[in-house]
């Protein structure tokens, strides 16, 4: 046999069991090769080949078929290892190529991943929100790549057997955007969709695809089975429509083209061959309409009209002729249009419920009040269904069904006047009131905010993730990494805010404001980074109310990432804001009734800590909340803005990568799951001293030890773990995050060390560069708007503050004609104070080095 025979014949997994390995459930095993105890080594069935990703396996980085196992397993020769494969092939029972398909037991299990993953990856619930299927209701899942290549980036149907059970998948690729390589099914594809119909089944609607039935399942009450594409009605279709003995009528609800007419009329004709007693019609579809696309441009009532009105092709031969235009009459009869829903709450109108019990059609005008829960208050009416008499029906308003004394006198009036029994009555407003109160339950539930899931990794997302979190200059891959989400420029305050964002995972978070004029991106940035930190780890709001955040659960606030778009929106909460900061708790008393109408006092009460983030124009304003941040500037260079302008236009031009943008933005999603929390010690905390220059020096501190520890935090999976005396865990600190540190936050320290705010040191230092570039001493206001074209009241700010802290002052002109003539103080005042901070933070740094040389020497 030529090897090519052999590796087509011989198992991988044979190989395996022949050597006492056995794969768990995720395809792993113990690699051979090297010291594994955690499984390394992933198994691919369908390539017949393993894979080793630990990097301290020699056959790392590289796939390893049956024959070259057998080589480096039993440390042989190639012709060796060729001859005992095969005699492993004449014990093997069969090859892998015999196999494709995977027993009902483990596509059950897997579905139940693929679910998740459609609620975990937010470019598959945003098809699925485009297709307007996107409901806990449906079974669907996602596939990432993670069991079937060829079915990788697929929305996934389970497609069933006669006893429920998943026997294979159906695929729909939401990428592609051909019409030959949309649909995918696993080998040997068997199964119906959704299932095989409930023998109880009377009206059967088939349709063109799965994602048409699904539609219908979503949005109409009826019963459907869908075709594998317009002209595939197989024997399994046939199968499951013969058996159904109480089967009246078949729709056929193809798509609006030539096609989905054609096999329309051939499917028909092929089941009334088979069902002659049966009735088969057909629902007109509009043109270049399919069920699935009728619900994205119409309301879904527009489904239930069309079936409604569909067109009869072949009637039972036991159908009178009368019976036979019943479909016709229901569609002009509205009456009889509300009796579809017999035994149902009939709800696509919430405003016009209607409910059928036997000959009485009931309909609650105005929709059902959710609250009070212990009325039922509707204004309801009851007509004789097929009475055309409109002295037929009765209404009432304000009917509390939950009243016995007010609805028995109701009874009594409607039986007399619609000359009904009473009894029929009590029983169908009893099964009324039950169905409301269902109703109204699934309502009430609907309204709660839904809280995701939270995310479990895979294990090979695990260790690629800590492999990362290993690597060498962690903060330079990362930086790369957010860069790759589409984050311009920005390179020390997108790592500073990401740091910042991150720390709400410690006992002790960091708070950032990001200050700039508008139009800058202060939002922009601010938005960018939090979506790298997963949703259910982040509140954010543009305004709120004075006392909305007392009212949230007693934890929902705890370690999470709060975002503020604008702090103008949330000055009624800053006082609780910075209470959170501060102590990480806050709690209020105030007076409520309880159920009997009695006054009391109860304590609210909510737990941080929290993370706070948010933008704004003015810095002095919130110097309150400024003082308990990292206040950082946005760069508004030439550079930064040309740099933006670009990736603008090549967003327009469609020449970005959104996908790697968006792989990228679900990488550092993933690995904020792996941070465990861990208490930091910093060994050098005494000996760091911030520049004595900087305002404000208690909250510096302790925000420049705090990031430090943050930073450290981070490196988690690059520090050993070590105990304490009473044998609690911890990490500690080294010299490299401090060196980290001081370089991302220089530019912080020195704004915390100016007593002008960015915006004026900034027009001063431009101011200096000009008057060089102008060769010249002094100036006047109407030379610097010649140079820079300055608002004239931003100038006239900056110039008066200038010159109040002393930084210009006035050394000619007048306050009428010329105007006052300036001259810059002192033009190497802010290089000092940047040598100071630099000098100071360098300083105890080196001596730190110092310290750490010595102590190893004497080791």
């Amino acid at each position: 046999m030529e090897i090519k025979e052999i590796l087509q014949s011989l198992s991988i997994l044979s190989v395996l069991e022949h050597y006492g390995i056995k794969p768990n459930r995720n395809k792993m095993v113990c690699c051979p090769f090297h010291d594994d105890k955690n499984p390394s080594m992933q198994v691919y069935a369908e390539t017949n080949t393993v894979f080793c990703f630990s990097g301290n396996c020699k056959m790392n980085g590289k796939k390893i078929d049956a024959i070259q196992f057998i080589q480096d397993k039993e440390n042989i020769n190639k012709h060796e290892a060729i001859k005992k494969a095969q005699s492993l092939i004449n014990e093997s029972v069969q090859p892998v190529q015999a196999k494709p398909i995977i027993q009902t037991e483990n596509l059950t299990e897997i579905f139940t991943k693929l679910k998740q993953s459609l609620y975990s990856s937010s470019k598959a619930r945003a098809y699925a929100e485009s297709r307007n299927i996107y409901n806990a209701k449906l079974e669907a899942g996602y596939n990432n790549g993670t069991h079937y290549s060829k079915l990788k980036n697929c929305i996934i149907f389970p497609l069933k057997d006669k006893q429920n059970n998943i026997v294979s998948y159906y695929g729909r690729n939401i990428e592609s955007k051909g019409k030959d390589d949309r649909h995918f099914y696993t080998a040997n594809r068997k199964g119906l969709y959704p299932n095989y119909p409930n023998q109880e089944t009377e009206t059967l609607i088939i349709t063109e695809s799965i994602i048409d039935s699904a539609t219908l399942q979503l949005y109409t009450t009826y019963t459907s089975l869908a075709l594998y594409g317009t002209n595939v009605l197989n024997e399994d279709h046939q199968e499951a429509i013969q058996d159904l003995p109480k089967l009246k009528e078949i729709i056929f609800f193809l798509n609006g083209d030539e096609a989905g007419r054609e096999w329309t009329k051939k499917h028909s004709e092929t089941l009334h061959q088979l069902l002659p007693n049966i009735t088969i019609s057909t629902v007109a579809t509009p043109d270049d309409e399919d069920i699935n696309s009728l619900i994205q441009g119409h309301e879904a009532e527009i489904l239930t009209h069309l079936i409604e009105s569909r067109t009869i092709l072949f009637s039972s031969n036991e159908t009178s002729s009368e019976e036979k235009n019943e479909p016709t009459q229901q569609a002009e009869d509205p009456i009889k249009t509300s009796i579809t829903t017999t035994g149902k709450l009939n709800t696509s109108n919430a405003d016009y419920i209607s409910f059928v019990y036997e000959n009485l059609l009931f309909s609650i005008i105005g929709g059902l009040a959710l609250y009070p829960l212990d009325k039922l208050k509707i204004t309801l009416k009851i007509q004789i269904a097929k009475s055309q008499n409109p002295l037929h029906s009765i209404r009432q308003s304000n009917l509390d069904l939950y009243s016995e004394e007010q609805l028995q006198r109701f009874i009594k009036t409607a039986s007399e006047k619609l000359e009904v029994g009473s009894k029929q009555l009590n029983y169908a407003i009893a099964e009324l009131t039950s169905l409301l109160e269902d109703y109204r339950n699934a309502k009430i539930e609907e309204q709660k905010p839904k809280t995701e899931k939270p995310k479990v990794l895979s294990e090979f997302r695990k260790q690629e993730l800590q492999k990362l979190l290993q690597s060498k200059n962690l903060y330079k891959k990362l930086n790369e990494l957010i860069g790759k989400t589409g984050v311009i420029g920005e390179e020390k305050n997108r790592l500073i805010m990401w740091t910042v964002f991150t720390s709400r995972l410690t006992a002790n978070p960091l708070h950032i404001i990001c200050l700039g004029a508008s139009g800058t991106g202060k939002t922009y940035l601010q938005e960018r980074i939090s979506e790298l930190i997963p949703k259910p780890h982040q509140l954010s709001f543009t305004a709120s109310t004075e006392n909305a955040l007392y009212y949230v659960g007693k934890t929902d606030l705890k370690n999470k990432l709060i975002l503020i778009e604008d702090m103008d929106g949330a000055n009624a909460v800053l006082y609780v804001l910075r209470e959170l900061q501060s102590k990480g708790y806050v709690s209020k008393i105030v007076p409520m009734k309880d159920s009997k109408g009695n006054m009391k006092t109860i304590l609210l009460e909510v737990e941080g800590p929290i993370c706070l983030s948010g933008t704004t124009t003015k810095e002095r304003i919130y110097e309150d909340n400024a003082n308990r941040c990292l206040l950082i500037y946005l760069d508004n260079s030439e550079t930064q803005q040309q740099s933006i302008m670009q990736y603008q236009r090549l967003l327009s031009a469609g020449k970005i990568n959104k996908s790697e943008e968006q792989n990228s933005k679900e990488l550092l999603q993933d690995m904020q799951l792996m941070f465990k929390k861990i208490n930091i010690v910093n060994p050098f905390a005494d000996k760091l001293i911030i520049p004595e220059s900087v305002f404000k020096p208690l909250r510096t501190n302790a925000h420049y030890l705090q990031f430090i520890e943050a930073i450290t935090f981070i490196h988690q999976y690059q520090r050993p773990l070590q105990k304490d005396s009473q044998g609690n865990p911890f990490i500690e600190t080294t010299l490299e995050d401090i060196e980290l540190a001081n370089e991302l936050l220089k530019e912080v320290l020195l704004a915390k060390s100016d007593e002008l705010t960015k915006a004026c040191r900034n027009f001063l230092e431009s101011l200096k560069a000009l008057l060089i570039k102008e060769k010249k001493q002094s100036f006047f206001r109407s030379d610097v708007r010649s140079w820079t074209r300055i608002n004239p009241d931003n100038l006239r700010y900056y110039l008066s503050q200038l010159n109040k802290y002393g930084y210009i002052k006035i050394v000619g002109g007048n306050k009428y004609k010329t105007g006052f003539e300036y001259e810059i103080t002192d033009k190497e005042e802010y290089n000092k104070l940047s040598n100071s901070v630099e000098t100071a933070l360098d300083k105890a740094l080196e001596e730190l080095r110092m310290l750490r040389t010595v102590a190893n020497e004497a080791n």
